[in-house]
């Protein structure tokens, strides 16, 4: 029997072949389409091994520490509808002090928080144009009043002229009168001539004209009188009207409290120059209170006006309830100011914090599960929930409805009696299923 082959290649070369026995080339295996396909078809099964294998691990898995997590069961329990809110005292009123006429700040006669009463001077400011034109406006009603004296006057001694006038035009046609019947008798016997009884007839028809044109003229001269004298009544009306609203806006230059409160946030200097419709200060109620709160967006569509609220304060518990909704929403979130119930313990000051309990609903029976993290971060749509051993939780589709601080409740996908993780998932957001070391407590 000859000695066993040896195979030698160099350098990528064939090998040569020697001995002392039969020397023989062996051909170098080609890959046949055939074993392609072999090759191919037995990588598929190994992936799908592979795959299957994880499919039945469940997917994605996360290993951890149960004591990293917090667990809790679905129960059926009372669903309380309420959301904490942070607020602040806040004056039920504040009246705001700005100036009607600019001036320059003569005396500030109380100081900044001073509790004034309604009417009290807060301010003297002064502005010599206003000074200037209610002393002007002045001048002009006492001239117009003169005009009017002067034209009543003038008027009187006309009037007077035609009644002189008429008392005479009606004494002449009185004695011709008289004349003319004696020597209408005369000329008819043929006592005295035409001609004379004709001179007195005359006479006596002149007076009776003389008489109408003097009445149609003192009846025009006291409709002229009528007609000018209620225009410059007229004028002096609107002058006075003007001088009225003058020494108002002098009257205004002493700024007073329009209310009882607390002056706050005085902005006034001896000396200081002020503008129209400048902002001296405020004044606060101090005994009537509001609460101003801020609320998550989230709950806009809940909050209603007259909705109720509590809060401890003192030891007292308070009712409130919500009076006004500001539209604007600021920072993902919107403004409400709350009315309060009742008597308030003393000593409160503005800007005090308080801890609400606004009510959006009343209590009904619902399936429960703990309010967490695990909610932000997955909007409620889904939960790891405990398998049955406890030693891993898979990732589970719900549906979550209304919330509280404490529970938030269970619309679908969870029953009673399930465990669920609902402390934060940031660190396993992808993962399908999680892995733990031992069961959670």
């Amino acid at each position: 029997m000859g000695q066993p082959e040896k195979i030698v290649a160099l350098s990528g070369q064939a090998p040569n072949l020697s001995g002392s026995g039969m020397d023989r080339r062996i051909e170098k295996k080609r890959l046949t389409r055939r074993r392609l396909y072999g090759i191919a078809g037995g990588a598929a099964a190994l992936a799908l091994i592979v795959y299957l294998a994880f499919a039945v691990q469940g997917g994605r898995v996360y290993r951890m520490d149960a004591a990293q997590v917090t667990v809790s069961t679905v129960q059926r329990g009372t669903f309380d509808d309420f959301i904490p809110v942070r607020g602040k005292l806040a004056p039920l009123s504040t009246v705001y002090l700005e100036t009607i006429e600019g001036g320059r700040v003569d005396r500030r006669l109380v100081e900044d928080g001073a509790l004034v009463k309604a009417g009290q001077p807060l301010i003297d400011l002064s502005n010599a144009a206003i000074q200037l034109d209610v002393i002007s406006r002045e001048a002009q009603i006492a001239e117009q009043m003169n005009n009017l004296r002067t034209t009543d006057l003038l008027f009187e001694q006309t009037r007077i002229g035609y009644e002189k006038d008429l008392v005479e035009i009606g004494y002449e046609i009185v004695r011709l009168k008289r004349d003319l019947d004696r020597k209408r008798a005369l000329v008819a016997r043929g006592a005295i001539s035409r001609a004379t009884f004709d001179q007195v007839s005359d006479e006596y028809e002149y007076q009776l004209g003389r008489r109408r044109v003097t009445l149609d003229a003192q009846k025009k001269e006291q409709d002229l009188r009528a007609a000018q004298a209620a225009q410059l009544q007229e004028t002096v009306k609107r002058l006075e009207s003007n001088l009225d609203i003058a020494r108002r806006s002098l009257d205004a230059l002493q700024v007073k409290a329009p209310i009882d409160g607390q002056l706050t946030a005085l902005d006034a200097e001896v000396g200081q120059s002020k503008q129209p419709g400048a902002r001296l200060g405020q004044i606060d109620s101090v005994d009537a209170f509001k609460v101003t709160a801020e609320v998550d967006e989230f709950y806009v569509a809940r909050v209603d006006i007259g909705q109720s609220a509590s809060f401890t304060l003192g030891g007292q518990k308070v009712m409130a309830k919500v009076a006004k909704i500001y539209p604007q929403i600021r920072e993902g979130r919107f403004t409400v100011d709350l009315t309060i119930d009742g008597p308030l313990p003393a000593g409160l000051r503005r800007g005090q914090a308080i801890d609400l309990r606004l009510e959006l609903g009343g209590s009904s029976p619902a399936l429960l599960v703990a309010n967490g993290p695990f909610y932000q971060d997955t909007g409620g749509n889904w939960a790891f929930v405990l398998d049955g051993d406890g030693t891993s939780a898979t990732r589970r589709d719900i549906r979550l409805g209304r919330r509280n601080p404490q529970v938030v409740e269970v619309l679908g996908g969870l029953n009673e009696g399930d465990r669920v993780v609902t402390s934060a998932y940031q660190s396993y957001l992808e993962m399908d299923r999680i892995a733990f070391d031992a069961a959670p407590n």
